[in-house]
């Protein structure tokens, strides 16, 4: 009995693998879509993001079963109770890539960000994919040092975040109400994302410590 749930249980780890690669494409293809104005590629996040929905329904069934089959407790149970936690994370990261991606497609041909705000969205575009790579890794290894550089990449985001709508309310800015909107949008997806990937991060470091405060991912 012990050697099947062990088998379901590294299934449903392999499952939250497969989710966090899949958050990782789309937020790549989001990203290039954003930067390049390619429309297939924000096509192709948008059209993939009901995958991800279905995966997460994958794993909370899974979750649900374990806990009703095999009662589990202490850290088996904890670690079931974080998946579902994660699982619905990495469907939210999916969720905003896919809007970045429909942001670019309501847009097209044009772009839907503004030059001055270029450098701005190209450094959370860099930093969201660092971000969603790195859950790959914490997720396979639950190695803590990832964890502290999810945090220092959803800082990057928070700093950038406040970075651009600050531009947009100091007086000088001169862009249209719709590159004003489309700013600050993408800056606030952007800033979300990294939100649920700290989260992530810090559920991983409970799994590994005991601290529920997430501090240990500050190593």
């Amino acid at each position: 009995m012990r050697t099947l749930f062990n088998a379901e249980m590294a299934d449903l780890a392999e499952d939250l693998v497969g989710m966090a690669r899949h958050v990782e494409t789309a937020i790549t293809k989001a990203s290039e879509a954003i930067l390049t104005g390619n429309l297939d590629a924000a096509q192709q996040v948008i059209a993939e993001d009901e995958q991800l929905d279905d995966l997460e329904t994958q794993v909370d069934e899974r979750c649900v079963l374990l806990i009703a089959q095999q009662q589990p407790v202490g850290l088996d149970l904890r670690t079931i109770i974080s998946a579902l936690r994660i699982s619905a994370a990495l469907e939210r990261m999916g969720d905003l890539a896919a809007h970045i991606a429909k942001d670019v497609r309501r847009s097209y041909p044009e772009s839907p960000v503004p030059d001055s705000h270029r450098e701005i969205i190209e450094g959370m575009c860099a930093a969201a994919t660092e971000a969603a790579g790195e859950i790959i890794r914490l997720l396979e290894t639950r190695d803590l040092n990832v964890a502290a550089a999810i945090v220092e990449d959803d800082d990057t985001l928070d700093a950038l975040h406040e970075r651009a709508y600050k531009s947009l309310t100091d007086g000088t800015y001169t862009g249209s109400p719709q590159n004003t909107l489309d700013v600050a949008l993408l800056a606030r997806y952007f800033e979300r994302f990294g939100d649920h990937a700290v989260g992530i991060s810090r559920r991983i470091v409970y799994l590994v410590t005991g601290d529920h405060s997430g501090s240990d991912a500050k190593i």
